[in-house]
Formats: structure tokens, sequence, C-alpha cells
């Protein structure tokens, strides 16, 4: 059907058996196959390839930038700048959140699979602190729940995507209390 639809645009909505007045038919002919070769070239871009990307974790595919706080084990904040990229594939998702002040740094990432019934498990790690741990939650159409807890380590994580935008919220019991992120693309 898209292949009918294709030629049908290249040949100016034109059944084959009819005949087009042409100045020069060489000229004509390449416009047609060029046109031609770019809508079959679009349709596989954004025909199956779109339907790829289905799943829960399909709004937070690609990269990300932004910048918020985060709110140290002694009380004070910093502001953060922040980078997050994230590897969709059908119900899996490999992510990276990188963020930095004048005084604190952390680097997270994290492999996630959502299973039957909205839920979500994975591993995380955390490079400049050396800590690795597991993470287990909830979550649908961009909006997520998730504990991330190790050795020494426990937080509760708050994702919310909205199309472009995203807010990422993290509560900790140690190391630092807390931040609050927001990311867009």
């Amino acid at each position: 059907m898209v292949r009918q639809r294709a030629y049908r645009a290249a040949v100016g909505g034109k059944h084959r058996g009819n005949s087009a007045v042409t100045t020069n038919g060489g000229v004509s002919n390449f416009r047609r196959l060029f046109i031609t070769a770019a809508v079959l070239f679009g349709a596989g871009l954004f025909g199956p390839a779109a339907h790829a990307q289905a799943g829960p974790f399909a709004a937070l595919a690609g990269r990300w930038a932004g910048s918020g706080t985060v709110t140290l084990d002694d009380g004070s904040t910093e502001r953060i700048r922040c980078r997050a990229t994230y590897a969709v594939g059908g119900p899996r998702m490999d992510l990276t959140l990188t963020c930095a002040s004048e005084s604190y740094k952390f680097d997270l990432r994290g492999d996630v699979v959502a299973e039957a019934g909205g839920a979500i498990s994975g591993t995380w790690s955390e490079a400049s602190r050396n800590v690795t741990g597991n993470l287990q939650g909830r979550g649908r159409d961009g909006s997520f729940q998730v504990v991330a807890s190790g050795p020494g380590f426990n937080a509760n994580i708050s994702l919310v995507t909205h199309g472009n935008r995203q807010s990422i919220t993290m509560r900790a019991e140690n190391q630092f209390r807390g931040a609050s992120i927001t990311l867009s693309r």
C-alpha cells in the first residue's frame, strides 16, 4: 500500500497506463524516480521504525541536557548541569545520567527492563564513588517511580517526561540528600 501511494505520488497521481505530456521524457522520468525514492525512503524511516520504539521507555529515547540543584549531606545546595542519554529497545533501556557542580559530580549508569503490569527492575552503577546496586519500581508512559538501593545507599527516584521536557527528582538517605533536575532535548 505504501509503495502504491509512493508510485502514485511520483507519477502525479496517474496510473501507469495514462499518458503524460512531457517536454523532455528523461528529465521527467528522473524527477519521478527521485520523488519515488524520497517517498519510499521516508516511509522506511517513519513507518515500521516508529513501531520499534514502542514500549514503556519510548518517550525517553535520545539525548537530554539541562540543569538543577543538588542538596548535599550538610544541607547546602549547589546548581548542577546534567546530560542524560537513554538507549531504548522495546522493554529494555540503558541510561546514562552525568551531573556536575563546582564541588560535586555523579555519573549514574543503569540497565532497566520493564516487566508485566508496569513493574521495572534493573541494575545501576555510579562511577565516581564506585558503587552499584539494584533498581525496583513501577511506571509507564514516561512516568516512573523507582528505588535505587545498594550497599550503604538508598534513594527514591521520580522521572516524569512530557514531550521534550523531563524532570528527575532524587531523594536519598546518605552522601547527598537529593537532586532536582529539569532536562530537555
